[in-house]
């Protein structure tokens, strides 16, 4: 396992969580982050939990070939396992912010990224790649 270190340094009011080889599209998962970028915490679960129940759609901005049009949203989808692991790692972020004294209801979504991971070349019968994504989230207190 190589050790994972995010690019600028963490100052007090900031907790993070790092979510590596998650089994989700690199893709898929550039977009949600980008919807949920700057939001407040509470109101980002939401909206994930929204879209795990297909009630809210995740607007496509870049990879948009394809892609059928959302009630107020544009180009879009419901990206749902990509919605669940980016959640679970929201969670542990809060979490984290929790153990260090943060204010729950103060958390902001100051970065949340996604980047290709490791990929598994498998032979045989199987053969495809299995492609892998890290996620990286940091929220910040603001008063």
């Amino acid at each position: 396992m190589v050790a994972y270190k995010y690019s600028t340094e963490l100052k007090e009011n900031m907790a993070k969580a790092v979510g590596l080889a998650l089994p989700i599209s690199s893709k898929v998962s550039r977009e949600v982050c980008a919807k949920i970028r700057g939001m407040k915490l509470d109101k980002a679960k939401t909206l994930l939990e929204d879209v795990i129940a297909l009630k809210a759609a995740i607007p496509y901005r870049r990879y948009t070939g394809d892609v059928p049009h959302q009630a107020g949203v544009g180009p879009g989808r419901y990206p749902v396992k990509a919605s669940m692991h980016i959640l679970k790692i929201l969670k542990a972020a809060e979490a984290n912010a929790q153990f260090k004294g943060l204010s729950i209801n103060n958390l902001f979504i100051k970065h949340v990224s996604a980047q290709k991971g490791s990929k598994t070349i498998r032979y045989g019968r199987r053969h495809n790649i299995a492609k892998r994504t890290n996620i990286e989230v940091v929220l910040e207190e603001k008063k």
